[in-house]
């Protein structure tokens, strides 16, 4: 178990417990992530528990218990992975399409996760085991580029980046029809589906509605379908896939939201990312190529 301990000065008084904690935590990923440990009586205010929304005093006495990951029984496996990149804090896998990103329901192996504890000595290990090293995930489906974090330190602070979402992403996908214009936004809150429990929809007067926001830019049209480039500005689950159907162009392959048989795979794919590298501070870029099946012959 790791354990903080910290003391409000003048210039935090009158702050939130929680964005206190998130922001002068280092190995905390995320404030969801802090309410998590207050809500479990992890923390304590000069010995007593205390609520998110307190607001600390100068001289307040905060300590932070951050208990061990839950036993889990993910095991590594030697499976070949695309890694695009790998330093001591961080690796960037090229995901095929059809791998699932981590352990979930009744699939306990084959994930990119049990690839990633065969092959890295080191994982991060601020989520459950079944998420070890996973900061941000792709469908099982989507192909394309993905980060993995070797340790606590550089999984928390680009959580932070992706909760405050400065990082940038860039999808590329094959949709069906024409596009007809080169460029545009979609701006359409996503909810839940109204009949479908495992899909997402456009929603416009439900509660449970949240912002999301996707631009995108055609990059070619081929006779019945059109290459284009998406750049969420949100990370709503599914929201690309929700989006181009709403758009009236679903992606091709897609069998959620779009036509069955349409292509031999979901024809979305993570092109590039790009964040601040958090032990440097400088911006960092990752893009690799369009899939070649993207590339119907004209």
């Amino acid at each position: 178990m790791r354990t903080h301990s910290l003391k409000v000065d003048s210039q935090n008084s009158g702050v939130r417990l929680d964005v206190f904690l998130t922001e002068n935590l280092t190995d905390i990923p995320s404030r969801n992530f802090v309410k998590h440990l207050i809500e479990s009586q992890d923390v304590t205010v000069n010995n007593k528990p205390a609520k998110a929304h307190y607001k600390v005093l100068a001289g307040d006495k905060i300590k932070v218990k951050i208990p061990p990951a839950r036993d889990g029984s993910i095991l590594p496996e030697d499976i070949p992975l695309d890694i695009f990149y790998e330093d001591k804090d961080f690796l960037v896998v090229n995901k095929p399409a059809g791998m699932l990103v981590h352990p979930a329901q009744d699939r306990f192996s084959g994930t990119l996760v049990n690839a990633l504890l065969y092959h890295c000595k080191k994982l991060s290990d601020l989520n459950e085991p079944f998420r070890a090293g996973i900061v941000h995930r792709l469908d099982e489906e989507t192909s394309g580029l993905i980060v993995a974090a070797k340790n606590n330190t550089f999984h928390a602070q680009l959580a932070k980046q992706f909760e405050e979402h400065t990082v940038r992403k860039r999808y590329v996908a094959l949709v069906e029809g024409l596009i007809e214009f080169d460029e545009g936004v979609i701006d359409a809150a996503l909810g839940r589906h109204p009949r479908y429990r495992d899909k997402k929809a456009v929603v416009f007067y439900e509660e449970d509605a949240k912002e999301a926001k996707t631009f995108y830019k055609v990059l070619k049209r081929f006779k019945e379908a059109t290459l284009v480039a998406l750049f969420p500005q949100t990370g709503r689950t599914h929201q690309l896939r929700v989006h181009m159907a709403y758009l009236g162009h679903p992606v091709l392959g897609d069998t959620k939201y779009g036509k069955r048989n349409s292509f031999p795979r979901l024809a979305l794919h993570a092109q590039a990312i790009r964040f601040l590298h958090p032990r440097t501070g400088k911006s960092i870029e990752f893009s690799c190529m369009v899939p070649s099946e993207f590339l119907p012959k004209v």
